[in-house]
């Protein structure tokens, strides 16, 4: 074999892994890009699905100091019946020591701690789509990655879509740059 085939070999051998690294490293990028967009949706949606149990969770424990009440209304008002008659003591002076039902405030110590617990689990939601989001614009952002996926239309998704969900006065603040104290009193 002459030398000159065996350079056209070798030229051509060279040519064609280029082609096949070229085309294996597309191949990555674009099925990154794929499983990162997936990845924001499902972490979207575990947000969503977080929020709501949270929500959820809290509506159905409120009730429960509601019912308690209610139900210790009919037990107060049954006793006091049974022991006073159903037109109450006529009695002026009452030299009973009475020893009355009270609302249980272990109730409302529980609706705290969900409450507490239902933000911490959020926000740790909230900090991984961030962090998604954030691995996703540097994957698109980099070279030479940003090439293919421009080049495969990324990003498929709005990504303003995946902001973390703020109450109205952070957004205030942020927009003014201006936070004032927490005041825990009702307006």
């Amino acid at each position: 074999m002459s030398n000159l085939v065996r350079a056209g070999l070798a030229a051509l051998t060279v040519a064609v892994l280029g082609i096949i690294i070229t085309a294996c490293s597309v191949s990555s990028t674009y099925n990154s890009c794929i499983r990162q967009e997936n990845g924001l949706e499902a972490q979207y949606q575990q947000n969503q699905n977080n929020y709501a149990n949270y929500f959820d969770k809290l509506k159905e424990i409120a009730q429960v100091p509601a019912m308690y009440t209610g139900d210790l209304e009919k037990v107060y008002k049954t006793a006091l019946a049974a022991r006073y008659g159903t037109e109450g003591s006529k009695a002026v002076f009452q030299f009973i020591q009475e020893h009355n039902p009270t609302v249980d405030s272990s109730l409302y110590t529980k609706i705290q701690s969900v409450i507490e617990a239902g933000r911490d689990s959020f926000e740790a939601d909230q900090k991984s789509l961030l962090d998604k989001r954030r691995v996703y614009e540097n994957s698109l952002g980099e070279f030479p990655g940003s090439l293919v996926a421009h080049a495969f239309g990324f990003p498929r998704v709005t990504l303003a879509k995946y902001d973390p969900v703020i109450n109205a006065e952070t957004e205030k603040a942020f927009a003014t740059k201006k936070a004032g104290p927490i005041s825990l009193t009702a307006p």
